[in-house]
């Protein structure tokens, strides 16, 4: 029997030029509010054309990683104080330029949201909820499982919130919340704790109570700082 081949698709020169140039951002090699080579310069580095690299250039702009100034050197825009979600996704691919508060920091938003949007889709409660939850009864005893079912859980409360915007958020760092789970929940202490977590948020579902799905996650999320910092320092013993 035949198999079909497995095709490899090259990058485009403007798709690889814009990873390289993020990448040397984000690593540093061009720091923030310095300013970029000039173009003919940066073009030969690349080997690409002026014209594939001011189209890269372009794209970093709209996406707000840099300053093209008319006449005047492009210069690295400080995206730690200017930056949006969309930056979330691309700094998760460079897990390397992270500072060691960025999880907490991760895990402080998480905190003040998922109470919130907990509440509202525990108030309007339904079957895919209680389903997923079900499930989770028998989760597999492994960092992955917990970490892509912690994501599942959260990204399905913020779309049962009623309110959009919770989701739009949630996804702007989901990436980098799967990431940290995967250290979080290498911990077994930790996957125990969300196990229970778990099943007591399925109780609560059969139940409609909000007000008790909204206390328990509140208490998870403030626990999972203190944990993560717990586990940190271990490593660092």
């Amino acid at each position: 029997m035949s198999t079909q081949p497995v095709w490899i698709i090259p990058q485009k020169p403007t798709d690889l030029a814009e990873k390289q140039l993020l990448t040397a951002i984000l690593d540093g090699s061009f720091p923030i509010g310095g300013s970029l080579p000039p173009e003919r310069e940066l073009a030969q580095a690349l080997g690409i054309t002026r014209p594939t690299l001011r189209e890269a250039l372009q794209r970093l702009a709209r996406d707000g990683w840099i300053q093209i100034r008319q006449g005047k050197s492009t210069i690295v825009s400080d995206f730690w104080k200017e930056g949006n979600l969309v930056m979330l996704n691309a700094l998760s691919q460079q897990p390397g330029v992270l500072t060691q508060n960025f999880v907490p920091h991760l895990l402080e938003v998480r905190a003040a949201l998922a109470p919130a949007y907990t509440r509202l889709a525990f108030s309007l409660v339904s079957e895919e909820l209680v389903k997923l939850l079900e499930t989770y009864l028998d989760l597999p005893d492994t960092p992955n499982a917990y970490a892509q079912a912690d994501q599942e859980l959260h990204h399905l409360l913020t779309l049962l919130s009623g309110n959009p915007i919770f989701a739009l958020i949630y996804n702007g760092f989901r990436q980098l919340s799967y990431q940290a789970g995967l250290q979080y929940f290498a911990n077994s202490e930790a996957r125990r704790y969300s196990r229970d977590y778990y099943q007591g948020l399925l109780e609560d579902a059969r139940h409609k109570d909000s007000e008790s799905a909204a206390k328990r996650t509140e208490k998870v999320m403030q626990d999972s700082i203190v944990f993560w910092q717990e586990i940190q320092s271990q490593k660092r013993v």
